[in-house]
């Protein structure tokens, strides 16, 4: 789970361009003090049960590289899938490994019957991460949501618990 020190982190790598640019909910400039309210409420979300943000950090040092969070959709037994991993930390397979871990979380601890996750179709390393955790490519939704003043076109990706590997 995310802890108010991981704030200035949040903070600092939430705040690149090239990073916002091709994430759904990230604004730029990320606005200062906004990573110490976004993981209160995060935090208040577990508590809920509907959803859960989880602080992905490097083994060997500690280091804090980026979030994966799950949004709960209690009544359908569902959740959304999402992350983010600061620019300095891409490709080296973190995300996935992270996304994988809380993919178990889902359908192991919370019994989630679907887990889904949508990509804008220009960012191929955030789809990428989808289909090697195991979702399927469900389709692209054409210009689903603004991003500045662009509408972007969205690859969906889902995953049943009776699809899924080992769960």
């Amino acid at each position: 789970m995310l802890e108010p020190g991981d704030a200035e982190a949040i903070q600092s790598l939430a705040n690149d361009k090239e990073l916002a640019d091709t994430t759904l909910g990230i604004p730029h400039p990320y606005p200062e003090g906004a990573a110490f309210h976004f993981v209160q409420a995060r935090r208040d979300a577990a508590l809920r049960g509907d959803g859960y943000s989880f602080a992905v950090k490097r083994k060997e040092d500690g280091a804090f590289l980026g979030i994966v969070g799950l949004h709960v959709n209690k009544t359908h037994h569902m959740g959304e899938l999402a992350y983010w991993i600061g620019k300095p930390y891409w490709r080296n397979g973190y995300c996935s490994e992270a996304a994988e871990r809380v993919l178990q979380f889902a359908f192991d601890e919370l019994m989630l019957n679907r887990v889904y996750a949508a990509a804008m179709t220009r960012n191929p390393a955030s789809y990428k991460v989808m289909e090697k955790i195991g979702m399927k490519f469900e389709g692209i939704l054409r210009s689903h949501i603004r991003k500045g003043e662009c509408y972007e076109d969205l690859r969906h990706y889902g995953l049943l618990r009776t699809d899924a590997r080992g769960y």
